[in-house]
C-alpha cells in the first residue's frame, strides 16, 4: 500500500455540540402525567367452533386500570390449572407432608421472645463435661417372636408384642464400661440412628426398646458433673421417638377421601388411628420402672390430641405427679424440665401444670442440703459448689416457661416463695435468669437485699450479682437506685480475690456503667480492672472478657474526644499483649470510629490515639497475612485518614500526611489513598488561597506534588503506578506547576515497557492489553492540553509515547497496538485545530503557543502519516484466512476515523477511504446493518453546508449484496 498524506479536516466545536442537542419538542399536557396510572383496554373473545354452531366474537372494553396480577384470586392461574388436572393421589401425599409441617408450626404457639430449648442446647453440651470414664447399661433381651406372620390377629399380635416387651425387660444385662465422653456421646448417636433405622424398618417394638434403654440412663448419677449434658443427648433421642410416632398416626387419619385440618378434634381421626394411639400408650405404660415409662409417655403427650380434646389437660397433672416418685433432686429436676419443655410445645396455655411443677419443686428443694445428697457427693469426691451448678439449665428453663407472659401477681408471689426458703441462692439465681428484665429492674433494690441475705456457701454471691447485672443490661431499674446499685455491686464485685470470679462480674457490670453513667465511673470501673487482672498477667486467660469491656465502652461512648480523654481507656488496652487480640481490638475501634464519627476532626487527643491504634494494626501485616486481612485493615485506616482535617491549616494537613505515610508504608491501598488526599489537598489549596499568599501556595503546591512523585515508585502494582502518574500530573499542570507535570508524564512513558503480559485481577491472571489500552486513552486525552517544553521540541511528549508504543512486545495476534495508533490519530487532529476543544484555566496551551504555525501543523501531519502507515501495514499482514474478519473490523474502525477527523476533501485521502471500505466488505466478513448505517450516516451528513463533497464520496461506496 502506498503512503498517504493526513489532512485534518476543520472543526467548529461550538457549532458540533449545538447540532448534537436534542430538539425540544412542545407537548400538550391535560390530564397526562408520568406517574398517573395507563388506562388499559381489556377485551374479551370467545369463539366457538363446534359443529353445526356458528362462530361468534364478542368484545368488551373497559377503561378502568386492570391489575396484571388480579388474575391469581379468580382461580385461573398457572398452579391452579395445574392443580385442577393433577392426580388426586398426588395431591393426597402433598397435602399429607404439607399438613404434618404445618400442625407442627401451628402448635408451637410461644412467640419469638421466648427463648427456645435448641438455643441452650449447645451451651450446655459444651459447658458441663468430664475426663472420667463413663458407662452404659442395656438390656438386651432375647430375640424369640420377633418374626411373625402377617395372619396372626390383631389381638395375637398386640400379645406378641407385649411379650417381647416383657422379655426385653427380663432380658441380660450388658454394660459398656471406661467410656469417654466422646465415646458415650458416639453410642447414644448411634442408639438415635438405630432407633430410626428401627422404626423405617417397621421394627417398632424394637424401636420402643431402644428409647426405654436410653430413658433408663437418666437415672444413673454415677458421673454427676455430667448429668446435664447426658440429659440433652437422651431427650434428643426421646423427641425422635415423639415424633416419629405421632407422624406415623397422623398418616393413618388421611385417606383418599380426607385430609386432617390444621386444627383437627379427635372426631377428625378414624378408628385405625385411634387404636394405634391407644395402642402406644398401653405398652408405655407396661413398662415397670418410674424413669423410663416417665419419659416415654411425656415424650408422646402430643398424641393425646387424637383420643381427646382433654387429653393433654388430662395428663399433664398426672405425669406432675408421677416426679414426685422420683427421689434424687437432681433427677428429678431435670424431669421436672423436660415435662415443661413438651408441654409448652404442645399446649402453652395449660399454666396450671407448670405452675404445680415449680411449687412441687419448692417443696422437695431442701433435699438438695440433706443427708442424702451429702453422702452422694461424698462417694464421688464432689464438693457442693461444684454440685450446685448442676441445677440452674433445668432451674432456669421450669422457671422461663412458668414466667412466659405471667401476670405480675403470679412472678411476684414466686419470688416470695422464694424468699422464705433458707439457702437460697441457687433459686434466687434462676429467678434472675428466668423473669423478664423489666419485672428484674424495677425491684433491683429488693434482690440486693436478698443476695445480702443468701448463705456464701455453695453459691457465692458474685455469681448473683452477675445476673443481676444482665438483667439490668436489658432494663433500667429506677434512676434513684442507679447510684446505690452499683456501689452495692462493685464493693462484692472489688473483694474477689479469684481473677476469673472477677472478671465475669466485671464484664457484665461495665456495660450497665455506661449506660447511666458519666466517663468518671466509667474510668474508676476499667482502674479497678487494670488493677486486679495486672498481677501474675491474669489478663492473658480473659481475652474474650476483655474485648467484651472494650466493646461495650465503645458502644456507648461514640464521641472519641470523650472516649479518649478516658485517662484508663488507653492503658486498658495494654492489657492485650496477644498481638492477634490486640489486632482484633484496634479493628473494633476503628469500625466504631468510622460508623460513628460525623464530622472531620483535628482533635490531637483523637489523632494520636488512632494513629497508635492503626499503627498497632498495620504493624501485624507480614509475608503470611491474607489479602483480605490486608484489605480489611487498609479500609479501616483509610477511613481514620479521610475523617482528619485541619481546615485551612493546609501545611498541618500535609504533615499528617506525611507521617501517615512513615507509618503505614506496608499497606499499598493506604498509600494510594494518601497520595489522592495530597492532590485533592493541592486542588483545594489552590481555590482557597489567593493573591497576596500566591507565591507560598505554590511552594505549598510544589511540596504537595513532591510528596506524590516521591511515593508512587514505592507502590507494586504497574497501574496503579500508571494511573497515579497520570492523575498526579494533571493535578500539577492545573496548578501551573509545568516541569511538574512533565515528570510525571515522562514517568508514566517510562513505565509502559515494564507492563507485563498478565496480570492479577482478583486472584485471576488478565491479559494487561485491554488495560494498557485504556489508560494510554486516558493519557492522550490529557496531553492534548500538555503544552511543549521550548528545549524539547515539538510534541515532544506525544514522541516518546510513539517510540514506547512501537517498541512494546504485542501479543501476536492482538489488535491492540493498532487500535492506540487509531487514538493516536484522533490526538494529533485534535491537536491540529485552531482552537482545543478544551484547556486548563491559566496554563497555555498548544494552540496558543503556536496559534496554527506552518512548521507546527507540518510536524503533525509528519507524525499522522507516520502512524497511518503502521496502521496500513497492520492491515496488510491481516490478508489471511484466519484473521480477514479482523482485517475486516479494523478496515471499517480506520474509515470510521477517517470520516470523523480526516479531510476528505484531499483526494489521496478520500479515495484511502474508498479503499478502506471496500476492504472491509471484500471477503464477506463486515457487517450489513453496520455498513448500511454508516453510509446513511454519511448521506446526511453531506447535506451539511460545508460537507457537499461528502455526497461524491457516498456515491463511490457501493453496498456488497449476498446471494
Amino acid at each position: 500500500m502506498a503512503v498517504f498524506p493526513w489532512h485534518s479536516r476543520n472543526r467548529n466545536y461550538k457549532a458540533e455540540f449545538a447540532s448534537c442537542r436534542l430538539e425540544a419538542v412542545p407537548l400538550e399536557f391535560g390530564d397526562y402525567h408520568p406517574l398517573k396510572p395507563i388506562t388499559v383496554t381489556e377485551s374479551k373473545t370467545k369463539k366457538v367452533t363446534r359443529k353445526g354452531s356458528t362462530s361468534s366474537t364478542s368484545s368488551s372494553s373497559s377503561s378502568s386500570m386492570v391489575d396484571p396480577l388480579s388474575s391469581v384470586l379468580d382461580g385461573t392461574d398457572p398452579l391452579s390449572m395445574f392443580a385442577a388436572t393433577a392426580d388426586p393421589a398426588a395431591l393426597t401425599a402433598a397435602a399429607d407432608s404439607s399438613r404434618k409441617k404445618r400442625d407442627r408450626d401451628d402448635n408451637s404457639v410461644v412467640g419469638s421472645d421466648f427463648e427456645p430449648w435448641a438455643n441452650k442446647r449447645g451451651e450446655i453440651l459444651a459447658r458441663y463435661t468430664t475426663t472420667e470414664k463413663l458407662s452404659i447399661n442395656l438390656f438386651m433381651g432375647s430375640e424369640k417372636g420377633r418374626a411373625g406372620t402377617a395372619a396372626f390377629a390383631m389381638s395375637e399380635k398386640v400379645r406378641t408384642r407385649l411379650e417381647e416387651l416383657d422379655d426385653f425387660e427380663e432380658g441380660s444385662q450388658k454394660e459398656l464400661l471406661n467410656l469417654t465422653q466422646q465415646d458415650y456421646v458416639n453410642r447414644i448417636e448411634e442408639l438415635n440412628q438405630s432407633l430410626k433405622d428401627a422404626w423405617a424398618s417397621d421394627q417398632k417394638v424394637k424401636a420402643l426398646k431402644i428409647v426405654i434403654q436410653c430413658s433408663k440412663l437418666l437415672s444413673d448419677t454415677s458421673v454427676i458433673q455430667f448429668y446435664p449434658s447426658k440429659f440433652v443427648l437422651i431427650t434428643d433421642i426421646l423427641d425422635t421417638f415423639g415424633k416419629l410416632v405421632y407422624e406415623r398416626i397422623f398418616s393413618m387419619c388421611v385417606d383418599n377421601r380426607s385430609v386432617l385440618p390444621d386444627h383437627f378434634s379427635p372426631e377428625n381421626a378414624n378408628d385405625t388411628a385411634k387404636e394405634t394411639c391407644l395402642n402406644w400408650f398401653f405398652k408405655i405404660a407396661s413398662i415397670r420402672e418410674l424413669i423410663p415409662r416417665f419419659y416415654v409417655e411425656a415424650s408422646i403427650l402430643k398424641c393425646n390430641k387424637f383420643l381427646s380434646k382433654t387429653g393433654i389437660s388430662e395428663c399433664l397433672p398426672r405425669l406432675t405427679c408421677m416426679i414426685r416418685g422420683i427421689g434424687d433432686p437432681l433427677v428429678s429436676v431435670y424431669a421436672r424440665a423436660y415435662l415443661c419443655r413438651v408441654g409448652m410445645e404442645v399446649a402453652p396455655h395449660l399454666k396450671e401444670s407448670l405452675n404445680k411443677n415449680f411449687f412441687d419443686f419448692l417443696l422437695t428443694f431442701k433435699q438438695i442440703h440433706g443427708d442424702t445428697v451429702q453422702n452422694q457427693l461424698v462417694v464421688q469426691g464432689v464438693d457442693l459448689p461444684s454440685y450446685l451448678p448442676l441445677y440452674p439449665p433445668a432451674m432456669d428453663w421450669i422457671f422461663q416457661c412458668i414466667s412466659y407472659h405471667a401476670p405480675e401477681a403470679l412472678l411476684t408471689e414466686m419470688m416470695e416463695r422464694c424468699k422464705k426458703l433458707g439457702n437460697n441462692a441457687l433459686l434466687l439465681n434462676s429467678v434472675m435468669s428466668a423473669f423478664r428484665a423489666e419485672f428484674i429492674a424495677t425491684r433491683s433494690m429488693d434482690f440486693i437485699g436478698m443476695i445480702k441475705e443468701c448463705d456464701e456457701s455453695g453459691f457465692p454471691k458474685h455469681l448473683l450479682f452477675r445476673s443481676l447485672g444482665l438483667n439490668l443490661a436489658l432494663a433500667d431499674p429506677p434512676e434513684s437506685d442507679r447510684l446505690q446499685i452499683l456501689n452495692e455491686a462493685w464493693k462484692v464485685i472489688t473483694k474477689l480475690k479469684n481473677p476469673q470470679d472477677y472478671i465475669n462480674c466485671a464484664e457484665v457490670w461495665v456495660e450497665y456503667t455506661c449506660k447511666h453513667f458519666t466517663k468518671r465511673e466509667v474510668n474508676t470501673v476499667l482502674a479497678d480492672v487494670i488493677k486486679h487482672m495486672t498481677p501474675d498477667r491474669a489478663f492473658e486467660d480473659s481475652y474474650p472478657q476483655l474485648q467484651l469491656i472494650i466493646k461495650k465502652v465503645i458502644a456507648y461512648f461514640h464521641d472519641f474526644s470523650v472516649l479518649f480523654s478516658v485517662e484508663k481507656f488507653l492503658p486498658f488496652l495494654d492489657m492485650f499483649q496477644k498481638e492477634s487480640v490486640r489486632v482484633e481490638v484496634c479493628k473494633c475501634i476503628m469500625e466504631a470510629f468510622i460508623k460513628h464519627q460525623q464530622e472531620p476532626t483535628k482533635d490531637p487527643v483523637i489523632l494520636n490515639a488512632l494513629l497508635h491504634v492503626c499503627k498497632t494494626m498495620h504493624d501485624s501485616v507480614n509475608a503470611l497475612t491474607l489479602e483480605d486481612e490486608k484489605r480489611m485493615l487498609s479500609y479501616l485506616i483509610n477511613g481514620f485518614i479521610k475523617m482528619v482535617s485541619f481546615g485551612r491549616d493546609f501545611e498541618q494537613q500535609l504533615s499528617f500526611y506525611v507521617e501517615s505515610r512513615s507509618m503505614f508504608c506496608n499497606l499499598e491501598p493506604v498509600l494510594v489513598q494518601l497520595i489522592h488526599s495530597v492532590n485533592r489537598l493541592a486542588m483545594e489549596t489552590r481555590k482557597v488561597m489567593k493573591g497576596n499568599h500566591s507565591r507560598k501556595t505554590a511552594a505549598f503546591v510544589r511540596a504537595c506534588v513532591a510528596y506524590c512523585f516521591i511515593t508512587i515508585p514505592s507502590l507494586t502494582g504497574i497501574f496503579t503506578r500508571l494511573n497515579l502518574y497520570l492523575h498526579s500530573g494533571q493535578v500539577a499542570l492545573a496548578n501551573q506547576c509545568l516541569s511538574q507535570a512533565d515528570a510525571f508524564f515522562k514517568a508514566a512513558i517510562s513505565l509502559i515497557p515494564e507492563v507485563p503480559k498478565m496480570i492479577n485481577i482478583e486472584g485471576k491472571m488478565r491479559p494487561s492489553e485491554s488495560f494498557l489500552l485504556e489508560f494510554l486513552c486516558n493519557f492522550f486525552s490529557t496531553l492534548l492540553i500538555v503544552p511543549d517544553h521550548p528545549e524539547h521540541g515539538v510534541l515532544f511528549l506525544v514522541r516518546e509515547l510513539l517510540n514506547v508504543i512501537q517498541d512494546y512486545t504485542w501479543e501476536d495476534n492482538s489488535d491492540e497496538k493498532i487500535r492506540i495508533y487509531t487514538c493516536v490519530l484522533h490526538l494529533l487532529s485534535a491537536m491540529s485545530q485552531e482552537t482545543y476543544l478544551y484547556h486548563i484555566d491559566k496554563v497555555d496551551s498548544n494552540d496558543s503557543l503556536y496559534g496554527g504555525d506552518s512548521k507546527f501543523l507540518a510536524e503533525n501531519n509528519k507524525l499522522c502519516e507516520t502512524v497511518m502507515a503502521q496502521i496500513l501495514e497492520h492491515l496488510k499482514t491481516l490478508a489471511k484466512d484466519e484473521a480477514l474478519k479482523r482485517q475486516s473490523s479494523l478496515g471499517l474502525s480506520f474509515f470510521n476515523s477517517i470520516l470523523a477527523h480526516g479531510d476528505l476533501r484531499n483526494n489521496k485521502l478520500n479515495q484511502l477511504s474508498v479503499n478502506l471500505w471496500h476492504l472491509a466488505q471484500r471477503h464477506g466478513c463486515a457487517d450489513t446493518r453496520t455498513m448500511v448505517k454508516t453510509l446513511e450516516y454519511i448521506k446526511k451528513r453531506s447535506k451539511q453546508p460545508d460537507m457537499t463533497h461528502l455526497t461524491e464520496l457516498a456515491l463511490r461506496l457501493p453496498l456488497q449484496t449476498r446471494t
